[in-house]
């Protein structure tokens, strides 16, 4: 029962959203600010229903999408394990109850919270998605929405440069990480008529895309100075890390994506928790060595 109900709100995903959320709680709280573990809590717990409750929603609505395709034909719905129905019944509990958790912690979190709901299991997965090449770009919107969530819920200043950092991590991230899938899995998105880059334009034109996002991402991450408190942490861990990116895309490249595949796509990802939690360490760093 549990297998199920972890492969159909994808469980995996959800740490992950709930890490970022975190992050961004963490870098955007005010030390002037008293400390509630209850406030902290309710955050994490309102994202992690938000998210489960999206990515359930999402399986429900694409079920006869995912039984065309072999990655995704043994997930709960299309599987036939749980009926649409039910996966949808859950679904929308999970979000009301997420959305009425941001409400008690804070409005401008619902809302965020709302937004993200409505442009993935909305505009995404009905416009985007199905109809356009290059899906992935405004899909990444909600995506890094997740971090905004967990930064507004102790600080009002949506646009402060903060809080602008951690979303461009969290959005330029996701072009390389989804495109660098859909090379692997190319074959699954022809049979399900998806219209990804590597179907429609071949591999050699998704690694170039690739490479220009991937160049965005890391240039942000380098000039993070510029936008948040940084000091050692940011050259003992941003710009190796950097380096080494560049350095397995560059050798991901050569082959046009057919070797070194894996190498990228795990430092890829192990990167972006890296970016968005090196302000936080910087930032609560006093704590464990007596300065600021």
């Amino acid at each position: 029962m549990f297998k199920i109900y972890a492969q159909l709100t994808k469980i995996g995903i959800v740490i992950f959203v709930v890490l970022s959320a975190l992050a961004g709680y963490a870098a955007g709280f005010q030390l002037e600010n008293h400390f509630s573990w209850l406030h902290f809590l309710k955050t994490l717990l309102g994202v992690y229903l938000l998210s489960s409750g999206s990515l359930a929603l999402n399986q429900a609505q694409e079920y006869k999408l995912d039984q065309k395709m072999p990655r995704t034909s043994n997930r709960p719905v299309a599987s036939g394990k749980v009926t649409p129905a039910a996966a949808m019944i859950l679904a929308i509990g999970f979000i009301l109850g997420g959305i009425e958790l941001l409400v008690e912690v804070a409005p401008l979190a619902a809302v965020v919270g709302g937004l993200t709901i409505a442009l993935y299991n909305g505009v995404y997965t009905y416009y985007w998605k199905p109809r356009w090449i290059y899906a992935a770009v405004p899909g990444a919107i909600p995506g890094a929405l997740p971090v905004t969530i967990g930064y507004v819920a102790v600080n009002p200043d949506i646009l402060g440069p903060e809080s602008i950092y951690l979303f461009l991590i969290l959005f330029l991230w996701q072009m390389p990480h989804f495109w660098a899938l859909a090379i692997k899995f190319k074959d699954d998105y022809r049979a399900g008529g998806v219209p990804t880059l590597p179907v429609a334009l071949g591999m050699k034109r998704t690694v170039f895309q690739m490479g220009l996002y991937t160049f965005l991402y890391v240039g942000v991450a380098l000039a993070s100075p510029w936008l948040i408190h940084a000091n050692w942490i940011y050259l003992a861990l941003v710009v190796p890390t950097s380096a080494k990116i560049l350095y397995e895309f560059f050798r991901f490249q050569k082959d046009a994506g057919d070797k070194n595949w894996l190498r990228f796509f795990i430092w890829i990802n192990v990167s972006v928790l890296i970016y968005l939690f090196v302000p936080v360490i910087d930032k609560w760093s006093f704590l464990f060595i007596g300065s600021n």
